[in-house]
Formats: structure tokens, sequence, C-alpha cells
């Protein structure tokens, strides 16, 4: 698959912004089933410095100041991407036991589970409760596989919680979500992540694009694309397998990852320091994936 990702975020401010210092993470990273092949940013106003690094996790993060007066900031993107084709696996009761996994995973001096046991830990947006692992446990029997239990728990968030724009936003705790069932693919994900992690096992957010395609015999419209958030676990022995509790399924080649980390802190697409701008800006997000056809 190729997609073309076309990926604007614009702010307008009520009063002059001074000065801005901003972190950018919508460059799509290269995984094990994709490589982005090119990306281009533009900025306007045009920013005074840019730089593009990579950071602790292997993301693509962009730096960007603007030292002038301005109004209104725009940042687009448009990245080309190859994306591995991809079936999701009929079943997942595979592997060892769970306990036998949770076994491995902490015994072991593997250079990779050891990278992974990192992901257990709490993050800023996600503490391992009781309540999650409560919520999480009715899924883990240790008899059963991991894989088959995160299947089941991916399923259980997709049937329990209401995809609910506005109810929550990125300052939301998860026992608030958690006790309303109402939240966005980012709560979703944040509530996998806190799960897995309550049940001693790596998790990690994903932060990317989902194709979505139009009714048929409708034409899709631009912009009709949202940012997306999902999650992976870590299955000692097996590597990192995605899945999308707002969808219920296993992420797949419409699923293209722009960033992964602790929570969705450590990815936000832009964020940075300001000076002036007055209330909060509004804030307007387009985003547009278009599979190329060859």
């Amino acid at each position: 698959m190729k997609y073309q990702i076309k990926h604007v975020t614009r702010y307008k401010y009520s009063e002059p912004v001074d000065q801005c210092l901003n972190l950018a993470y919508v460059l799509p990273r290269n995984t094990d089933r994709q490589r982005c092949n090119s990306s281009s940013v533009k900025i306007n106003p045009m920013p005074t410095n840019t730089t593009e690094r990579t950071d602790y996790f292997g993301n693509r993060s962009f730096y960007f100041s603007i030292e002038k007066p301005h109004k209104v900031l725009e940042v687009s993107t448009e990245s080309l991407v190859d994306v591995k084709p991809s079936a999701e696996l009929p079943s997942l009761d595979f592997g060892g036991s769970i306990s036998d996994q949770h076994q491995q995973l902490y015994l072991s001096r593997d250079h990779n589970d050891l990278l992974a046991r990192e992901f257990v830990l709490d993050s800023p947006l996600i503490t391992a409760t009781p309540l999650l692992r409560d919520y999480a446990k009715s899924s883990f029997h240790p008899k059963r596989s991991l894989l088959s239990a995160v299947e089941e728990l991916t399923q259980r968030i997709f049937e329990d919680f209401k995809y609910s724009p506005g109810f929550t936003d990125v300052s939301t705790p998860l026992a608030e979500v958690l006790e309303h069932k109402k939240g966005v693919c980012q709560d979703f994900a944040h509530i996998a992540v806190g799960c897995v992690r309550a049940m001693g096992f790596p998790a990690r957010y994903v932060s990317g694009y989902l194709e979505t395609l139009p009714p048929p015999g409708k034409e899709k419209l631009v912009g009709s694309d949202e940012s997306h958030a999902w999650f992976a676990v870590y299955s000692p022995g097996e590597g990192w397998f995605e899945f999308d509790p707002t969808n219920n399924k296993q992420a797949n080649s419409q699923h293209i990852v722009t960033a992964f980390g602790r929570d969705y802190l450590d990815v936000t697409p832009v964020k940075g320091v300001i000076f002036g701008g007055g209330e909060s800006p509004r804030l307007n997000v387009s985003v547009d994936v278009s599979r190329i056809m060859e």
C-alpha cells in the first residue's frame, strides 16, 4: 500500500503571539511494517529555526521557533508512506501462557525483553491503578495466551465505552473515563495501556493516522481522515503487536504510525510554549490519507 498523507494544524490567537517554541510529531516513522519515503513540513509564518531529530523512542521529532508577532500559526506536512499489506490473524491463541510469559519477561536477559520492560512503568498520564487492574483481570486468566487476553480486552473496551468527542480532554483522569465509559481514541488507548501495565506486561501508546473509506458510491471528502491513536503490547519472544480498541481490531495496513511512546504526552502532534496570544486559541486540524493506486 502507498499513501499520501496531508496534515494541517492551524492555531488562531485572539492576541498576537510575540514568540513561540514548538515540538511536533507529525512525520511518519519507519517501522517493521512501513517506510516513509519522503516528507516535508511547511510553517506559516516562516520559522526562525527548525531542527529534525530522532528522539529517545526512535520517533522523528521536529523543533521550530518563530520570533516575530503573529496571530495565526499553520503547520502543514505532506508525506509519502509505503505500508506492507497485512491481514488480521484469525486467532491469537498461541504462545506461552500468561503466567509463563510473565515469568519469562522478568527473568530474561534478552535485549528486547529488557527494553520492553520500561513500558511496564507508570507514565505521566497513565498510572496502573487497582481500578484498571480490576477492569482488566477478567480477560487475563493465567493459563490463556497473552495476545488472546489483549484481544478480548480490546473488544471489551470497544463494547463498554462510547465514542464521545468533547467529553474528555488530555487532562481528564483515566478514573473519570473509566467511570463514565466515554471518550475518544486517545482515551481508549490510554485505558488499554493502563490495563495491560496493571497486569504486569509492557504496553505503549501509538499515534498516527487511519485511512477511512467512504460509504459505497460516495466520494471521499478531503480532510475526513483523522489523527488516530491505538496501542501495542509486548509478548516475550514474539515482539510487539498493535491493537485498535476504538475499532475493535488489530492494527493493519490502514494504520500508519507517526510515533510511539509511554502516553500521549510523549507524542503530541504539536505542542510548545507561546508568549502572548491572549485566551485559548482556536484550533483546526485537517488530515487527508489518500491511497495511491499504481
